[in-house]
């Protein structure tokens, strides 16, 4: 928590000022997580300081939320064109990314539990930027980043806003952005270099280096170029279902085999049902013969 407050502090991520009850005050909390590695193992140990976005109000302290997910075609498309072509594909995290972005609105928010400053106990803090779990956190972290990656001469993909592209004096640089993992690709390793140099001025990110694990799908080079697999994820998923055990089947779906939807289905079961279908659907990125089964059964979500 020590850590997460000074970086807090150092970010200038709030002002302290005098309560006013005209202000609409959000709760905070401390949060903590596991940070797992490739393999699964635990890497780091990890304290969040949390706000309580349930207590904003659209209209006073946030407008708009919306971010753009990176499409799973655009993510094959680079990929491919990547391995076609030969170029390194490499891996940036930034370092907390949420708390990068500026607040447009005014936005108040109780001081952090155990770290209330004795000298001034009844303050609250401005914030000046965002902090996890604001409405708005998210989108203003893509701003801030998009403004930046535009400034530095790239250009915003029409069909997917997650991707960004550089093009110059033929030397191309594509960028794909998912929350704070960044991939880094193109044909000229010198000026991605640069590139990364540059950004790591403006933010505090980690080159990974090669890239190896992306949103949950782990990329392994190979002879033939590059092979996907979500084999955690998968033993997750069957462990989850309590279908670790389970025997295998030649194919996902028997053709002949007609579907019908149960009478009297309870809540706790539609709820699951939907869980396992939305999980399964992710799944179909590397597994796409399994596709046109998941999608047949998702006519069923009710």
């Amino acid at each position: 928590m020590f850590e997460e407050f000074d970086a807090l502090i150092r970010n200038e991520t709030w002002d302290l000022v005098p309560s006013h009850p005209s202000y609409n005050t959000v709760g905070c909390k401390w949060i903590f997580c596991i940070k797992r590695s490739p393999d699964g193992s635990i890497s780091k140990y990890k304290a969040h300081l949390v706000a309580k976005g349930f207590h904003q109000r659209p209209g006073v302290d946030y407008t708009d939320t919306f971010i753009p997910v990176v499409k799973t075609t655009t993510i094959r498309v680079l990929l491919s064109t990547a391995v076609s072509r030969g170029w390194s594909l490499r891996q940036l995290d930034v370092n907390n990314a949420f708390l990068q972005g500026h607040l447009d609105e005014n936005v108040f928010m109780v001081q952090p539990p155990g770290f209330k400053d004795p000298a001034l106990p009844l303050h609250v803090c401005h914030l000046k930027k965002a902090i996890y779990d604001l409405k708005q956190a998210p989108r203003a972290w893509y701003n801030e980043l998009r403004q930046f990656l535009l400034h530095n001469g790239f250009v915003n993909s029409h069909s997917d806003t997650s991707l960004f592209i550089f093009n110059a004096n033929g030397c191309v640089i594509f960028l794909l952005v998912y929350v704070d993992d960044i991939i880094v690709t193109g044909n000229d390793g010198a000026l991605i270099d640069t590139f990364v140099a540059t950004l790591a001025r403006r933010f505090s990110i980690k080159d990974l280096g090669t890239l190896s694990y992306f949103l949950g799908v782990e990329v392994i080079p190979c002879s033939a170029g590059m092979f996907l697999s979500q084999q955690k994820y998968v033993t997750d998923l069957l462990t989850c279902t309590k279908m670790i055990n389970s025997k295998p089947v030649v194919t996902p779906l028997p053709t002949n085999h007609s579907l019908t939807l149960l009478d009297r289905i309870s809540l706790t079961d539609a709820i699951e049902f939907h869980q396992v279908i939305g999980a399964l659907q992710y799944l179909s990125f590397t597994r796409p013969d399994i596709a046109f089964a998941v999608n047949k059964l998702a006519q069923f979500m009710l």
